[in-house]
């Protein structure tokens, strides 16, 4: 059996070369870029990897294509901040020759402000189904925070090992990623005919912020626990303003043509 890995990437070239590294074991590795400007795709060439250019029509819509590029029996999905593992290439490998079951949820433990995280929803947690048989998964269409698709008679499993992810390099792409995730998430709360106000974005935001750093046991995670629950205030509080701006079309008052007054 062969395995293709598939990354999605734009303008990641300061995490693109581990991300890779973490992979050369594979039989294929396709980088689907949407069109990276800072040297992303030339690091993938050096590193043996096909790249594929893919313009950005949403998360769900780049992942399917993706994927239709891939021509291994199996398919592993890694995003460029994420990294597999010894242990995980060793459990793939051995698992997808006698596989029991044709789709896998992948665990990942998270890496943030110089610690791994224990708690905050993040330890483990997971994504999409990171590891499939070719034909037997595909993307939802959402622009972000996509769902998947099965395509199996057969339940979905769990490996037991777990890769890593370093989700965040500073703070500074704390704050784009929040305003770019808000911005793509107001497209899928409008496709659901949600109504913003105010009202709305804080409430919304701080069950957000409560979830996080209380249910999930954030506060065990000192200060990164904080941080990431207000992150997730933020990227929740702006997604509804938004929304809510979106549907308002606030405009400001024009401004008359102002003249030397007459003598």
């Amino acid at each position: 059996m062969e395995i293709s890995v598939y990354i999605i990437a734009y303008n990641q070239a300061e995490k693109i070369r581990d991300c890779i590294n973490s992979v050369l074991w594979a039989d294929e590795i396709i980088l689907a870029d949407s069109h990276s400007t800072d040297g992303t795709t030339e690091i993938a060439n050096e590193l043996g990897a096909t790249v594929v250019h893919i313009p950005f029509n949403g998360y769900g819509d780049l992942r399917n294509q993706a994927i239709s590029h891939c021509t291994g029996d199996w398919i592993f999905s890694l995003d460029s901040d994420e990294r597999c593992t010894i242990e995980v290439r060793d459990e793939i490998i051995a698992l997808i020759d006698n596989a029991p079951l044709e789709i896998y949820r992948v665990p990942r433990k998270n890496f943030f402000m110089g610690r791994w995280i224990k708690y905050s929803g993040w330890y483990p947690n997971y994504r999409q189904p990171q590891l499939f048989k070719n034909g037997k998964m595909s993307y939802t269409m959402e622009p972000v925070h996509e769902g998947y698709i099965s395509h199996s008679n057969k339940e979905i499993g769990t490996i037991s090992n777990i890769i890593w992810q370093f989700p965040f390099k500073n703070t500074e792409e704390i704050i784009h990623k929040a305003n770019r995730y808000s911005s793509l998430g107001v497209k899928k709360l409008q496709g659901k005919g949600v109504n913003g106000s105010v009202l709305k974005a804080f409430l919304h935001g701080f069950w957000s912020f409560i979830k996080h750093y209380i249910f999930k046991l954030g506060f065990l995670d000192g200060g990164p626990g904080f941080v990431i629950a207000f992150g997730n205030f933020e990227g929740t509080f702006y997604r509804y303003i938004k929304l809510t701006e979106a549907q308002k079309n606030w405009t400001h008052p024009s401004t008359n043509p102002i003249h030397k007054p007459n003598k």
